[in-house]
């Protein structure tokens, strides 16, 4: 049984930081990219960052460039999206996906087209950024 869990979102201050986890089982995660995405209420879902699993390769969405680290722990089929100096506008409900290859992902987080389908979806973590 095939799952993403996220954890790690809540409330939290401007220029706060938070981290994202997303731990996952089921799947053999070599060949995978995984990639955070956000949604917050009225808007399209967006590519935030991901991260090739084999060979550690990342991706950042302008908006959070400098901003948020992506990182995985193979060890523990965990990848982790680090945030610092959140601001309001980061506000949304975060998930993780699994896609197999890259392609799908890198194109979403790099060039903002939000593929129609991957292989395997979190179920997300609210983050909210709010004095």
């Amino acid at each position: 049984q095939v799952q993403l869990v996220e954890s790690g979102g809540g409330l939290v201050h401007p220029g706060g930081s938070l981290r994202l986890s997303c731990a996952m089982s089921g799947f053999a995660l070599d060949a995978y990219t995984i990639g955070w995405f956000r949604q917050a209420p009225g808007k399209e879902r967006e590519g935030v960052s991901c991260i090739g699993m084999s060979d550690g390769s990342t991706s950042y969405a302008d908006s959070v460039k400098g901003r948020f680290t992506i990182s995985r722990d193979n060890a523990k089929n965990t990848v982790y999206l680090q945030m610092h100096n959140l601001k309001p506008e980061d506000t949304a409900v975060y998930y993780c996906a699994a896609d197999l290859g890259s392609l799908r992902l890198v194109r979403a987080v790099v060039n903002g087209i939000v593929p129609s389908k991957v292989d395997y979806w979190g179920q997300g973590t609210q983050v909210t950024v709010s004095s």
